[in-house]
């Protein structure tokens, strides 16, 4: 019988599914529309992304992870119950799959416990829970378990996670309210500051992944997006560039920094040592951000690197610690 077992990262932007033997079947984003009078879910990821800024008043738009905390058991175990159904509806067995969830490092006992209960009533036959940024560490091929140091730099939709790790665990970990989710707001407040002109949020975000850059000597590209004039109240259109964007996540950029040097002055020094031999790895989906890797290793001095599809690196350490109970038995969250 065809395995169904599932490693899923439960993301503030989005949601990613990777099946046993498969890898990577579902990427979502981690948007839910909610019927306020019907009390039912209409809609989950790219459906309910579509809605954004669009709905009548009896329908919701709800991210059930926020800042990376879970704000509603309840909507995750809808969540996850979607995932197993479009797992089964893509030709999986009905074989009671196990379920590895990636989730945020903020989240309580509590939270966690709701999520454990949340998989067993939707039919896995065990749940597996494991920090983020530990989920991205494997995910990027690093041998977490050595005596080796290395920091992970995880700039997810809601935070940005940063952690020294070496045998199997954080021996220093912050986490930081400013993340890809802040960059679109800076974005929407820079085009109306200097333009006078409004943008929405997916906009901003597209501004963002499609032109944006951290990195001065970065290739200006340009963008049209479509908006309203502030002075006449009218829907028109405007051309921006990646230099306007640049500046628009400057201070943003600067805070992230500001506190990946902090957490390297707070390293022990063998780790540092270590840390500078294995350089800065950066993980989630701001680490697409063009000129990132260059910014960080002129401003911290440390040799940085960006893993390929860095927003897909949690969800592939769930699936090789599918593969590897053992590692699994030592990185889980009890």
């Amino acid at each position: 019988m065809a395995k169904s077992d599932l490693g899923i990262d439960l993301g503030t932007a989005t949601f990613v599914v990777y099946q046993q033997g498969k890898g990577i079947i579902l990427e979502e984003p981690s948007v839910v529309a909610i019927d306020k009078d019907k009390k039912s879910i209409l809609a989950i990821g790219h459906e309910a992304k579509n809605m954004v800024g669009k709905t009548p008043a009896q329908i919701q738009i709800v991210r059930p992870v926020q800042d990376g905390v879970i704000t509603d058991p309840k909507i995750i175990e809808e969540v996850l119950r979607f995932f197993i159904q479009k797992a089964k509806s893509g030709g999986f067995s009905m074989y009671k799959p196990r379920l590895i969830i990636g989730i945020p490092a903020l989240t309580t006992d509590v939270e966690r416990r709701a999520v454990k209960e949340a998989g067993s009533r939707i039919g896995a036959s065990k749940v597996f829970l494991i920090s983020e940024p530990l989920a991205a560490a494997i995910g990027s091929e690093i041998n977490i378990t050595e005596p080796d140091g290395h920091m992970v730099i995880d700039i997810g939709g809601g935070t940005t996670d940063l952690a020294v790790l070496s045998l199997g665990g954080c021996v220093i970990s912050e986490t930081i309210k400013i993340a890809g989710e802040a960059m679109d707001e800076e974005i929407m407040k820079y085009v109306k500051r200097r333009y006078k002109f409004l943008i929405g949020e997916t906009t901003s975000e597209r501004l963002k992944i499609d032109i944006g850059k951290a990195h001065s000597h970065e290739e200006n590209l340009e963008m049209e997006v479509k908006g309203q004039n502030i002075k006449t109240g009218l829907p028109s259109t405007l051309k921006l560039t990646s230099d306007d964007i640049y500046y628009a996540l400057k201070p943003i950029l600067n805070e992230i920094i500001n506190k990946i040097k902090n957490i390297l002055e707070k390293t022990p020094p063998e780790l540092a040592a270590d840390i500078m031999n294995n350089g800065l790895i950066v993980v989630g989906g701001g680490a697409r951000l063009r000129g990132l890797a260059k910014l960080i290793s002129e401003q911290t001095g440390v040799r940085t690197y960006i893993p390929e599809d860095p927003h897909l690196t949690c969800a592939r350490g769930t699936g090789i610690l599918l593969e590897d109970v053992e590692l699994l038995n030592k990185v889980q969250v009890n």
